[in-house]
């Protein structure tokens, strides 16, 4: 199993201090956290798509350019690129161009975004929802797939088949994930396209999303793609030296972000009850000690067999120093431990490659 982290690059103040760090600390503060995975041995990093004061990363790829410069081996995706208010041949550009740049490394997890401030800012109408992002994917896989293409649709000026696309990635085909939340059309729009699958699980138990993996997987089975494509999973988690210690730590930064969305949503507040939950062994959440968050991705092995598992530390903009150590902790003690454990006990196969 591959393990990594995603991050939104949270800039909200300190619940406890009020302090707020400049836009410029925490973006070199990001990149320390991509070279920190890196030296680890952590398998893959993630950064969103957002166009709002305090989630900072309008361009993903950027960030990611400047972490390539810094890392050597670690996978770097964007988590998630806002497919439907792009342009396909943009994004595939730009992250063709970071795949240049970091000798094979970059990824694109496309997902229709759960903020929707893109779409007015780029002039997009949200009643096609839904539509833009089936078309742009679908225009996407086919730009990976040659550089001269004749394409049309409702939402972009039409490709002739004239004029290529450029650069080329290095890697062939250059993977694309698509991002899904509760949505069953996604997960078996994912499937039949024959794209590996990131789906967030960040409320609510584990098991009540085990109808997605299986919808995923049986679309992928019927349009012919043998074996299925490969799965993440992607939650919230903090990790420390105690389960208490854990909580403590992280509950007032992730109830600040939960609950600062929550009232443009109309959710009730995030209660610290309910956070303990989470991070019980059938809640959402990875928040408690090594061995805890070790036991807790083993467990939800059993019920998914997902092929990579993302967690963002980063909830609601944790100090820089406790947010390394978590990811200190996750490099040097959760991952060797959960690899040891699945090769131990997974019958040996050649893995799915990202499509």
């Amino acid at each position: 199993m591959e393990i990594g982290l995603y991050t939104f690059a949270e800039l909200y103040p300190d619940p406890r201090t009020g302090e707020l760090i400049t836009p410029e600390r925490r973006m070199k503060n990001l990149v320390d956290e991509v070279e920190l995975a890196d030296r680890l041995g952590l398998d893959v990093f993630g950064i969103g798509e957002h166009h709002r004061p305090d989630l900072i990363v309008s361009s993903p790829v950027v960030a990611l350019a400047a972490a390539a410069a810094r890392t050597e081996r670690i996978r770097l995706t964007s988590a998630v690129t806002v497919l439907s208010s792009d342009d396909p041949v943009r994004v595939f550009q730009d992250f063709a161009t970071l795949d240049l740049l970091s000798g094979g490394r970059a990824e694109i997890m496309a997902g229709r975004g759960s903020f929707t401030e893109s779409f007015p800012l780029f002039g997009f109408d949200l009643e096609d929802y839904d539509e833009l992002f089936d078309e742009k994917l679908r225009l996407l896989i086919a730009l990976r797939e040659g550089e001269l293409i004749a394409w049309q649709g409702r939402h972009r000026a039409p490709l002739d088949g004239r004029v290529g696309v450029y650069p080329r990635p290095l890697q062939d085909p250059l993977p694309i994930w698509v991002a899904v939340g509760g949505a069953p059309e996604s997960a078996f729009r994912a499937g039949t396209l024959g794209l590996p699958m990131a789906l967030a699980i960040i409320g609510g138990m584990p098991e009540r999303f085990a109808p997605f993996v299986e919808l995923f997987r049986d679309a992928a089975r019927e349009a012919g793609h043998d074996p299925a494509p490969a799965l993440s999973i992607n939650s919230h988690g903090y990790i420390a030296e105690t389960s208490q210690r854990a909580i403590d730590e992280s509950f007032p930064y992730a109830a600040n972000m939960m609950n600062r969305i929550g009232r443009e949503r109309g959710w009730q507040p995030m209660t610290r009850e309910q956070y303990e939950a989470a991070a019980t062994p059938r809640g959402a959440n990875f928040v408690g000690s090594p061995q805890q968050v070790i036991e807790k991705i083993l467990f939800q092995h059993e019920l998914f067999g997902h092929d990579r598992f993302l967690v963002q530390f980063s909830v609601g903009s944790l100090p820089h120093d406790k947010l390394m150590r978590s990811i200190e902790l996750l490099g040097t003690e959760v991952a060797p431990a959960v690899r040891a454990e699945l090769a131990r006990t997974t019958p040996t196969h050649a893995a799915p490659p990202p499509a």
